[in-house]
């Protein structure tokens, strides 16, 4: 068994990180064989950007997923331990590193192309596993096929459990029930839905204790509790948007940091997902380079000053 260190952790990030290849290009053109385009390789996916992001805001992290044994996985390994992420329970994937392919739109947005390699079959080491949540307060999901296997362990530990849906389609995907029933706090995509508002009542209807997340992109985002529904706008920045990838990430960051370890209460903590996510969006090809905690608060304070 690996030796687990004796280090609390503030957040633990459950979920795939692989190599993402975005592919830039004014005018990506698919009648044609060829396009002269950048093509950006960089650490990736929900769990590379969830994990970095806390780690850039100086909570201490750890990550539980899968790489390959192979050149991109043990860049990713390097990647993180400059990072100072806790890798005790990053497992081999026999299938390899997960890769994504995004190709970009001018105005920041994606068409996806997703390879998860074996994460549909893979059993997480759930002795291992249980060590390194027992010395967390935040446990933050995506939803790996395996990750589902730690949600009664993370319940049965007491620590706060936050789940990101990424995006769905209809309430009553079988695959996301497991993710809705557990999570404390729910996070979701809204790219599907004009207004989630029937949505979110729905997961709470399953879940009723939860706080419910959408976000809505450059619509801003929506909060959803037993009491109310509550839409905020976008936050205002004097920064582009180059690069949507890992924007929701940023969101379920920049809120779990704020809510759940720092204590702000619950519309600030909204503001500061908000902040984060966008500031994600002015990031080209990266997530080496979120956004700080000496950044956030500078910006939330002159969110606050202009309101």
């Amino acid at each position: 068994m690996k030796k687990i260190s004796n280090k609390k952790f503030d957040s633990v990030v459950i979920g795939n990180v692989g190599i993402d290849t975005n592919v830039y290009g004014s005018e990506v053109k698919f009648s044609g064989e060829s396009n002269f385009t950048e093509n950006v390789d960089y650490v990736g996916q929900a769990g590379g950007y969830a994990s970095r992001g806390y780690s850039q805001l100086r909570k201490k992290t750890a990550f539980i997923g899968y790489v390959g044994d192979d050149f991109s996985g043990r860049f990713i390994r390097d990647e993180f331990a400059r990072d100072g992420i806790d890798t005790t329970a990053l497992f081999i994937d026999p299938f390899g590193t997960s890769r994504s392919v995004n190709v970009m739109s001018p105005d920041g947005r994606r068409k996806n192309f997703y390879d998860g390699k074996g994460h549909m079959n893979l059993l997480p080491d759930l002795k291992i596993c249980k060590a390194v949540l027992a010395k967390t307060k935040l446990a933050h999901f995506n939803i790996p096929n395996w990750a589902r296997h730690l949600l009664p362990v993370a319940k049965e530990l007491g620590v706060t459990i936050a789940c990101d849906l990424q995006d769905v389609v209809t309430a009553d995907d079988p695959y996301r029930q497991d993710f809705i029933k557990y999570a404390d706090i729910l996070f979701f995509s809204a790219a599907n839905h004009q207004n989630p508002t029937a949505l979110m009542k729905t997961f709470l209807k399953s879940n009723p204790s939860a706080i419910v997340i959408a976000g809505m992109g450059a619509e801003g985002c929506a909060l959803c509790t037993r009491t109310q529904v509550e839409y905020f706008a976008p936050v205002t920045m004097d920064l582009p948007v180059i690069d949507t990838n890992g924007a929701g990430d940023g969101l379920a960051v920049g809120f779990l940091s704020s809510y759940v370890l720092d204590q702000f209460e619950l519309r600030e903590s909204i503001q500061r997902g908000q902040i984060t996510a966008r500031f994600t969006c002015a990031q080209k090809g990266s997530s080496s380079s979120l956004i700080t905690k000496e950044k956030l608060d500078r910006y939330f304070q002159a969110h606050l000053g202009s309101r």
